[in-house]
């Protein structure tokens, strides 16, 4: 080969190699759905009955009691399978998601499914979420067909998950 031909092939390569990283920021940043009321949420997400467990766990990547507590709530996904859905909502700020949301769900290889709540109202949707919350996070809802478990805390171990699991499965 000649050198015309080398350079050609390299040029070839860095646009190949630049079209797969955009394309992947692409399908990752589709990745986070962003809500931005509450009610979009609640009507996704809270008032499901449909045999399965639901773990809602509300976070920020700059809280450090959410991000010890992740590998536990987001290892459920993988622990129970089909019987669970874990929804990780994330309180960051929209414009932090590619440089901080993205980048912490792929360091973690997170499994669990992440939403972004992007609603300022903050003083009426807390409320909604349970009227006990004081809007400290992490905070965390479990629930199945109508019988739901609130917990204002961090989680220590996955134990403390599965006991409050196998609570509601009873």
């Amino acid at each position: 080969m000649n050198l015309k031909t080398i350079k050609y092939h390299r040029f070839l390569i860095i646009i190949l190699l630049s079209c797969s990283v955009f394309t992947g920021m692409k399908a990752q940043e589709s990745s986070v759905k962003v809500y931005s009321e509450f009610t979009e949420l609640e009507k996704d997400y809270f008032d499901v009955r449909d045999g399965k467990i639901h773990v809602i766990n509300f976070w920020a990547t700059w809280c450090k009691p959410c991000v010890a507590e992740m590998p536990y709530i987001d290892a459920l996904t993988e622990k129970y399978g089909e019987d669970i859905k874990v929804t990780l909502v994330s309180l960051d700020f929209p414009r932090k998601i590619k440089s901080k949301l993205l980048p912490f769900m792929e360091k973690n290889q997170l499994k669990s499914e992440v939403v972004l709540l992007d609603d300022g109202n903050v003083n009426v949707w807390i409320d909604k979420v349970d009227p006990s919350w004081s809007g400290a996070i992490p905070a965390t809802i479990v629930f199945k067909d109508g019988t739901k478990y609130f917990y204002e805390q961090e989680f220590h171990s996955a134990e403390e998950l599965d006991n409050i699991i196998s609570k509601i499965n009873q």
